[in-house]
This record gives structure tokens, sequence and C-alpha cells, in this order.
């Protein structure tokens, strides 16, 4: 379906901007925006005419101006361990990717944020592909609509499914803010998904002035893509630590966990490649730059993808990497690999990214003054090989 440039989407809508909708805009009472927020996130439904508890007139009224239009869904699979994953096709031609992670006590969503990424991380599929644009908040929510929705029919009450969100899927969430942060509120919204603030997850690569503003607004968990315990190896793996070293990213992590009511540590996210991070010395070298920070260590075997240059450790490796670890005093574990028959695993996303993003830029520090990726889509072409 194609949304009208007319209608406002109400898809992407939190509570707040819901009332104002209804109240300013339509005239209405507040209680009717929380109806209709029930109806499209609790009910999966799109059509105004389904909203049996709506008078007449205000769904003759709310098709006049409004819609609910969720992402295109041009691709879908199911792997043989439950996984699923769907290529969401948005406006302008391009696409992302969303995958579903089932697990024992629960059912994990792997959102995008962006189509592509302008972080250039020399590991990730995501990131060779460049960057194409920032995803709205309806297009983000949209993609836990769509996976809630695949379970269940239309209009019924639905089983839950989806019991956490981590925003670790194409792009880099916090170059997004605004939409991110909207959206991230609809999916703890009561009248919407109900999600724990323990169960929404924010991944980052390390932006740090935004680390400091997500502090002043929300109480999601996070997780930090480290992915090497020292500046000059991140600064090849991971090209935003040259802007933000390792101990400033730490320091506002720190700074960001500080702040919450209740005791929770941050994720360290960490793909282990073959003879490039995976060395024993780089294991006591994390634990002893991780000493100041609580945290808990996701250790990702590498997920090969074509032409990336890297490969999987052994099962070894990877043992003796976590032991040291876990030697240390640190609660380690490592991810499954699920999904990757279908390339859905870790790392694998690629979508249908049309790349805008060839100039070499200091894309970040346009973050400083305040602007989205979106203005600063340009990329680095000197990759490090």
């Amino acid at each position: 379906m194609t949304q009208s440039t007319q209608k406002v989407n109400l898809l992407g809508m939190g509570m707040a901007s819901m009332e104002r909708f209804f109240m300013e805009e339509l005239g209405e009472k507040r209680f009717r925006a929380t109806q209709v927020l029930k109806w499209i996130h609790q009910r999966g439904v799109d059509n105004f005419d389904d909203m049996t508890d709506v008078s007449v007139a205000l769904r003759e009224k709310l098709k006049t101006c409004a819609e609910i239009v969720a992402p295109e869904v041009t691709f879908k699979k199911y792997s043989k361990d439950g996984t699923r994953k769907w290529v969401m096709k948005m406006p302008g031609g391009s696409a992302v990717e969303t995958v579903f992670i089932p697990e024992d006590d629960r059912g994990t969503l792997c959102v995008s944020s962006q189509i592509g990424c302008a972080l250039d991380c020399s590991f990730c599929s995501t990131g060779k592909q460049g960057f194409n644009r920032d995803l709205s908040a309806a297009e983000i929510i949209g993609q836990l609509w769509v996976a809630a929705r695949s379970w269940d029919e239309p209009g019924k009450k639905r089983e839950r499914h989806v019991t956490n969100v981590v925003m670790m899927g194409m792009g880099e969430p916090l170059l997004n803010y605004d939409n991110v942060v909207e959206a991230m509120n609809l999916m703890m919204e009561d009248n919407a998904y109900g999600l724990s603030k323990r169960r929404v997850t924010v991944s980052t690569s390390g932006v740090v002035p935004r680390i400091y503003d997500l502090a002043e607004v929300t109480d999601v968990s996070m997780a930090l893509s480290l992915h090497a315990p020292n500046d000059a190896l991140r600064n090849e793996l991971v090209p935003i630590n040259k802007r933000y070293g390792i101990d400033e990213t730490l320091a506002a992590v720190n700074a960001y966990f500080a702040r919450l009511p209740d005791k929770r540590v941050v994720t360290i996210e960490y793909t282990l490649m073959n003879q490039i991070n995976d060395k024993e010395e780089h294991a006591h070298e994390l634990a002893q730059v991780l000493k100041s920070t609580p945290c808990k260590i996701n250790l990702i075997p590498f997920n090969p993808f074509p032409n990336s240059g890297y490969e999987r450790p052994s099962n070894n490796r990877i043992h003796r990497f976590k032991d040291i670890l876990q030697q240390a005093g640190y609660n380690v574990t490592i991810r499954k690999t699920r999904g990757d028959d279908i390339d859905a695993a870790c790392g694998q996303l690629v979508g249908q990214v049309v790349d805008k993003t060839r100039r070499s830029v200091k894309f970040i520090e346009a973050v400083e003054l305040g602007h989205t990726a979106a203005t600063v889509a340009n990329r680095r072409s000197d990759r490090s090989s």
C-alpha cells in the first residue's frame, strides 16, 4: 500500500502524539486515542471499519485524514530453528531486514533503524552496503507490528510471541535518535505492546553525545558494540572510535546506567574474528578495560558473508576467550548462531540499499550539532584492509 501524502500515518504515533492528534486536530476526547492505539498495536488492525467500539462518525472522519500504513513485506522466510526473517520495502525502493529469534523463555525481535548504515564497521555486511536514510517512527514500529501480526488473526486478542526487542538490526539507532526514541516508547506503552524497559534494548557503536541525551528521556536497556579491547584495533574495526575512543564511550555508558532507578548492566557485544581480536592477550586486555564498567559480555562468533575478509574462530579459541573473561569475574555468554540458513544471523543483514555514501566526511561532527544521519550520509571510502 502506498502512503498518501495528505493523510497522517497513525502507526508511528506514541500515546502523547496520538492524544494531541485526537484532541487538537479532531476535537475528540482523550480516550479515543487510547481506543485507536489499542486497535492498531494490540489487535493488529489497519482498517478503521474494524474498530467496532469506535463510533461510525469518528471512523468516517479518520478515513479522510489518517491511515495506518505498515512497511510492505516483499519477502519472508522461516528457518528450521524457528528464526523468522522479513524483508520490508520502504518508500523509495530500498528495504530493511527484520529478524525474530526464538529461545526457550523468550522471543527476541531484532529491529532496524536505518536503511543501511553510515558507520562502516569493517566486519558488518550492512555497513558494506552504504547508507540511504533514516527510518521513520512508523517504519521502525511497523517492523514489530508486522512480526506480531504474523502469528495472529488481525482484530483478535493475541498471544505475545515477541517478548523482547533489540534495536540491533540495520543502522546505528542513535543516529536516528528522535524516531528511535518515539518507537521505543510505543514498544513500552501499556496500551500498545507493554514491553518492560528491561526487554527493550538499544544497541550503539558509541555515539557519545546521544548516549548522554538518551539518559534524559528514557531508561531502556543498552548494549555497546565494542568488538576490540584497545583504541588502535577498534579504530580499524569500528571507525567511530576515531572520534569517540573507548574510555570516552565507556564513561558515557557508565553515566547512563548510573541514572537508572534499578540495577542493570550494559551488555558488551564483542564479535570474535579469527586472529583479529580473539587472541588470549585480547581477552586479558578486555577484562582490564571493562573493570570499572558493570557489564555482561556477549561473545558473537563472526558470521561469514561474501568478501568480508574475516573468518570465524575455532570453537577452542572462542571458549578459551570466554574462559579468560569468566576467570576474571565476568558474566559471559556465547551467542548462538541462529537463522544462518536464511542469512538472518548477526552481521548478515543487508536488505537492498542504494549507496549514497561514498564521499568521505566527518559525519559524526554533525551529530554534535543536532543533525541526524540523513544530513551526513557520506561514508569512508578508504576502508582498512
